[in-house]
């Protein structure tokens, strides 16, 4: 009797609609979990519902936000299709903010001049839109424009120097070094710094410490690198690699 209960029981609970969203959800943590390689979540997603709930919000959020997209679709597929519907609702509609957004995916592809078109669009339509005059500027810097970049990129900062968690002021230190103008790079980045602790800011204004002999300024920024790289999640290893790489390679060099 008390087993015919307890079945009865089992078969209830796993017939539940919200016990079934939460099985997928954890199965969904644990599989996202597995191809980030983060191992220990991986276990701990699969053994226990609220610890889905807390990757969800500690590292796939942060995750998505970095690399934007869906997490579980073929690569590129999510992209084929956003371009196709912006470029029926360009067709249909003509807002700037769908032509940005069309731009804003080219230049994630490493698609840069095809980008252009779209951002000088955007901007004819709306030219005192931040995240557009942002956008536009990085795609004149990608295409080796840096004069028109600095334009632009100068009148964002000048509005909002965090714009864009500080990576469009990050930008405008970049084209200011390409020109040659290293104490505006170098005040960029040590701007940037304040609020934020990217590791691509830190390496480029250690290098500029060690071309102005400041060693010792240097080296505590690349040793930053290195430490904050040590305690970091896999993703945000995995982004910035290449910049760990150079700060243990210039330290070896001071």
């Amino acid at each position: 009797m008390h087993l015919a209960l307890m079945f009865s029981d089992m078969r209830e609970i796993l017939t539940n609609p919200f016990f079934l969203v939460i099985v997928v959800f954890q199965i969904w943590m644990t599989v996202d979990a597995v191809r980030r390689q983060e191992w220990f979540w991986a276990v701990l997603n699969f053994l226990f519902g609220l610890s889905a709930i807390l990757y969800f919000f500690m590292v796939y959020r942060p995750a998505r936000a970095l690399e934007g997209g869906v997490s579980l679709e073929w690569a590129g597929a999510g992209e084929r299709e956003r371009i196709k519907e912006l470029e029926e609702q360009i067709h249909h509609m003509d807002k700037a903010h769908h032509h940005a957004e069309l731009g804003g995916i080219y230049l994630k592809q490493g698609k840069a001049d095809k980008a252009l078109p779209c951002f000088e669009s955007a901007y004819e339509r709306d030219a005192d839109d931040l995240d557009i005059q942002g956008a536009y500027g990085r795609c004149l810097m990608e295409l080796k424009q840096p004069e028109k970049a600095i334009g632009l990129l100068e009148k964002v900062v000048q509005v909002d120097p965090k714009h864009d968690y500080g990576s469009t002021l990050m930008a405008l230190a970049q084209v200011y070094r390409q020109q040659g103008q290293v104490a505006q790079a170098q005040s960029a980045l040590e701007t940037t710094l304040v609020h934020h602790t990217y590791a691509e800011a830190r390496v480029m204004l250690a290098e500029i410490y060690i071309e102005a002999g400041q060693k010792e300024q240097a080296k505590f920024q690349l040793e930053e690198v290195v430490e904050d790289g040590k305690h970091a999640p896999d993703f945000v290893q995995k982004k910035d690699r290449v910049w760990a790489r150079k700060a243990r390679k210039l330290l070896d060099q001071i």
